[in-house]
């Protein structure tokens, strides 16, 4: 699958990138530093701008074999990373997906978030036919609850993750 651009209103949703043009490295980086950052997102540490790159290239990857969408959810007149959307684990004969999501730090509590997720949700159910479509947090991230909750996710269940922290798994189905 080719990575696709959203026009998402205010921001505006791209492929990650690394190139002489637009470099997402560094702010990956700092985002990835962010105590608040690795306090929930455990699957990734990149600590240099050689582990960004590979993390861009990993998303490419995921992008042309299918098994995700991530975008980069992006500033429209300067292309500035303001953080990552994403529908992983997607499974286009059941119509499902999981959301992965991250905001920076630097533009955390405007809403980004929010608007980001909803542009991926209308791909996700007009492009890829997705019919449901998870959310897993940990509990106590209010900002992942508010998230949920202001797309229209309802809670499903409790799950114990592997490090035996407690996750909240919401759902969306569409019709």
């Amino acid at each position: 699958m080719e990575p696709v651009e959203i026009n998402a209103g205010e921001y505006y949703l791209r492929q990650l990138r690394a190139d002489d043009r637009l470099d997402d490295r560094p702010a990956l980086v700092e985002a990835f530093a962010d105590a608040e950052h690795q306090r929930f997102v455990l699957n990734y540490r990149l600590h240099d701008l050689d582990e960004a790159g590979r993390y861009v290239a990993l998303r490419a990857c995921e992008w042309a074999s299918g098994r995700r969408c991530s975008w980069a959810i992006a500033e429209p007149t300067t292309g500035r990373l303001l953080g990552e959307v994403g529908l992983k684990d997607l499974d286009p004969h059941n119509g499902t997906a999981e959301v992965a999501l991250w905001v920076h730090p630097s533009a955390r509590r405007r809403g980004v978030g929010v608007t980001a997720l909803n542009a991926a949700l209308r791909f996700g159910s007009g492009a890829l036919g997705l019919r449901e479509v998870n959310y897993l947090y940990h509990e106590g991230n209010v900002a992942s609850a508010a998230v949920a909750r202001r797309c229209g996710f309802q809670f499903l269940d409790t799950l114990v993750s592997s490090d035996g922290r407690k996750l909240l798994r919401c759902i969306r189905v569409t019709e």
